[in-house]
């Protein structure tokens, strides 16, 4: 079995066949990303591919970030809820993850981060607290409608009765998009990615990257950035703004993209990845989702930690205060280059 980084043209096309033929491979195994990533963090790739002779028995896409504040690390995926190890025998799963870790070896990174929805059995270090909850989707809105919760009905009922309206668009929505996504990250304490991000993934998956606005008098009050693959719509990125939340534009942002993952065809709908307990994940537990369980497995080099790169981190609470205080406009010009640089 032989591991290359693919990189070709006809790599390329190699790696979207054995993508697109294996159930296991996620939206975020598409070919694509490579170029999303690399041209908005501009951080090196590393996408691995096992052959024996023409065909393809499992691939690994790696991402490279350094930076002296924060380290050097593998990562599969950095920024997105998915990657890790595919692969149609024991063999081939062991030939990348050795391949993985050498390459980990020879760059001098703490660790080698995979992301996986199911445990594989690797044997290595693994994080298990981040789920991913999801609810199936129905052609037909009344009958969704009947099956939610009566507080979730009311809150719909009351961001309709305020005037509150959807739409779906493309690059046209992405600057108010960015706008709310940008605020609400500031009051979140977390740096915000760049518009450059998004744009990215809208130029590579024009026909499966969407946002949703609501609009309470022509005003942009939410917004949600979706991605599609296969039988699954996944909203990865979606913000309110606090000042509204009184009419509950969330609640109406969730429902309007039911709806239209119902009439797109979608069968399941994907809230995106949550720390299990916490409130967020418990606002999107009341749309009668199930969770599925992230298994986040880590190489760590001798005498390193596991990282703690995350809000709950008690080292990063005076940070996270502080950045809740800066200027939006600022935000958006430093975030970027610090959000870049963490997994």
């Amino acid at each position: 079995m032989q591991i290359v980084k693919a990189e070709s043209k006809d790599e390329a096309a190699l790696w979207q066949q054995f993508m697109e033929s294996h159930s296991d491979c996620t939206n975020y195994h598409r070919w694509h990303w490579k170029e999303v990533i690399e041209r908005s963090f501009a951080w090196p790739t590393f996408y691995l591919m096992a052959r024996d002779g023409g065909h393809v028995g499992g691939i690994l896409p790696l991402v490279w970030q350094h930076s002296r504040l924060f380290g050097s690390f593998l990562t599969s995926l950095p920024f997105l809820n998915g990657g890790g190890i595919v692969a149609e025998s024991a063999e081939a799963q062991k030939s990348l993850l050795d391949e993985a870790t050498s390459l980990a070896q020879r760059l001098g990174v703490r660790y080698l981060e995979l992301r996986h929805r199911r445990d594989l059995g690797l044997g290595l270090h693994q994080k298990t607290s981040k789920v991913v909850p999801v609810r199936p989707v129905e052609p037909d809105s009344e009958k969704m409608w009947k099956g939610l919760h009566h507080k979730l009905r009311t809150d719909i009922r009351k961001g309709m009765k305020a005037g509150l309206v959807a739409e779906f668009g493309k690059e046209e929505f992405l600057p108010e998009f960015y706008e709310i996504f940008a605020e609400n990250m500031r009051n979140l304490g977390t740096p915000v990615y760049s518009r450059r991000f998004f744009a990215e993934m809208l130029r590579a998956f024009p026909d499966h990257a969407h946002i949703c606005l609501v609009r309470h008098n022509g005003t942009a009050v939410a917004g949600s950035f979706m991605t599609g693959y296969r039988d699954t719509l996944e909203a990865g990125w979606s913000s309110s703004r606090y000042k509204f939340l009184q009419l509950k534009p969330n609640v109406f942002l969730y429902w309007s993209i039911l709806c239209l993952a119902g009439e797109r065809g979608y069968r399941w709908f994907d809230f995106g990845r949550s720390t299990e307990g916490s409130g967020t994940h418990r606002f999107k537990q009341q749309w009668g989702t199930q969770d599925i369980r992230l298994h986040w497995d880590y190489w760590i080099r001798e005498g390193m930690q596991l990282p703690g790169l995350n809000p709950e981190n008690p080292r990063y609470r005076m940070a996270i205060w502080l950045w809740t205080k800066l200027p939006v406009a600022v935000t958006k010009l430093v975030g970027p280059r610090i959000v870049r640089c963490l997994p």
